[in-house]
């Protein structure tokens, strides 16, 4: 294989918790003020990232921001050291607190959009981070975001890491969770598939009624713009909002797409049809076939994806042939959903088998297999140009799990967020992060 599909995926960061702070994601308000297990959300993460690398897989590992972030809380008027602020805020705005705690970037499928190379106007592989201008816990990622992917991809002859959008709702971007790409092959030209909750300037759009549409059609083509694709070879799409208000926050809860084919939900899409039809015909303008599976609201409801997850999958093609979709343990432990995969792998179709995953940490903040990694297709000579340090292997897994050992709690309550502690025990794991991933410095204590 000349050019593979390398997923990314968010290493846990060890202020995992669950502060419900993610209105519209149903599972994370659910949970708010549950204990959560820092040790064993990271541990879960890597298992999942070592197994799909022992199976073949191209897999890297995306670091976690540090937090919690006292310069965001300092520039909302939080005084003296760093240990004052924390207790400070702790006091007096507890939620506030655990907004700058917040470990949400562990789902990289939010972390950017990318556009490969055979995508793209000058031949080179485009980053855009996402804004995430929606929730303030979200929205003060970007700058360290960027800054790591720039870490992991320097080489500047194969890539290019933008800044993000305007930080402004009406460009709210929320990165590769509302994208795919489809395509023949990895390494040569494809259709980019953006999805988006709402139009910011055009009220033809219907709106959700009920959770915010969290990406605007205006984002996603401002990010088409700067990565130089062509617009024969772009499809938009909105969301349905009845579907959004029933808790899909984002695409990837409703649908996951790999080379040719698209696994999504009847309800997934406003005017289904049209939207088939256009990603059909501009594929077959590149010789390849488009696959829909589509699952019947008869056989799966809307309810039941958003419970189990069944979406937010990875679909990853096997080098024999066919296709994997990996999926958490709640598809397994809802009856109707695993009764439909069973199906679905007997079928004959392009998706012939199942891997499940333990990921009850992240799941009960709202995170799946697919928010927890970024999709970056890449060829044989942009794979090279990677900062090796990142890539899953042996030994990068037993150095991983013993740093989360040593430096991660296995219990953090919502009282603990005020512990200044927790701050020097994550400053103290990230700048050994940033040794063993060979990141150099990325962090913010790292730059002063």
């Amino acid at each position: 294989m000349s050019a593979f599909e390398v997923n990314f995926d968010g290493l846990v960061g060890p202020t995992h918790n669950y502060s419900g702070l993610s209105y519209g994601n149903v599972a994370s308000t659910g949970n708010q003020k549950a204990v959560s297990n820092p040790r064993l959300a990271a541990r879960q993460g890597l298992d999942k990232m070592k197994a799909l690398a022992d199976l073949g897989f191209k897999q890297g590992v995306f670091a976690p921001q540090e937090r919690p972030d006292v310069a965001a809380l300092r520039r909302l008027g939080f005084t003296g050291s760093d240990a004052e602020v924390i207790r400070r805020a702790g006091l007096q705005a507890p939620a506030i607190l655990a907004a700058a705690t917040s470990a949400s970037s562990m789902w990289t499928a939010n972390a950017a959009t990318v556009s490969p190379s055979g995508d793209t106007a000058d031949g080179r592989v485009h980053f855009t981070p996402a804004n995430l201008n929606n929730k303030f816990h979200r929205s003060i990622e970007h700058p360290t975001t960027g800054r790591v992917l720039k870490a992991m991809f320097g080489d500047a002859r194969h890539f290019v890491v933008h800044e993000a959008l305007p930080a402004q709702m009406h460009f709210g971007d929320e990165g590769a969770a509302n994208h795919t790409r489809f395509c023949g092959r990895y390494d040569g030209p494809g259709v980019e598939f953006f999805v988006f909750g709402a139009s910011a300037f055009d009220s033809r759009y219907p709106a959700p009624k009920r959770f915010p549409a969290r990406q605007t059609l205006e984002a996603s083509q401002a990010i088409a713009r700067l990565h130089g694709l062509d617009d024969g070879r772009v499809v938009y799409a909105q969301q349905d909002p009845d579907t959004i208000d029933k808790g899909v926050f984002h695409n990837d809860v409703i649908a996951v797409g790999n080379g040719n084919v698209l696994f999504h939900h009847e309800k997934a899409f406003l005017d289904q049809a049209r939207v088939l039809a256009e990603l059909r015909q501009k594929l077959d303008c590149l010789g390849t076939e488009f696959v829909a599976v589509e699952v019947p609201e008869a056989n799966v409801t809307v309810e039941e994806a958003v419970k189990s997850y069944l979406f937010n999958s990875q679909l990853l093609s096997k080098p024999q042939g066919g296709m994997i979709i990996v999926v958490p343990e709640e598809c397994r432990q809802n009856g109707r959903v695993w009764q439909y995969l069973e199906a679905l792998v007997a079928t004959g179709g392009p998706i012939d088998e199942v891997r499940v995953f333990d990921l009850k940490q992240s799941m009960q903040n709202g995170g799946g297999p697919a928010c927890l990694r970024l999709r970056v297709a890449l060829s044989e000579q942009e794979l090279a140009a990677v900062n090796p340090r990142v890539m899953m292997d042996d030994s990068l897994y037993s150095m991983l799990t013993h740093w989360v050992d040593t430096h991660y709690r296995d219990r953090l309550a919502p009282d603990d967020l005020a512990d200044p502690a927790l701050l020097d025990e994550c400053r103290r794991a990230l700048d050994e992060l940033t040794q063993i991933l060979g990141l150099g410095s990325v962090y913010p204590f790292q730059l002063v």
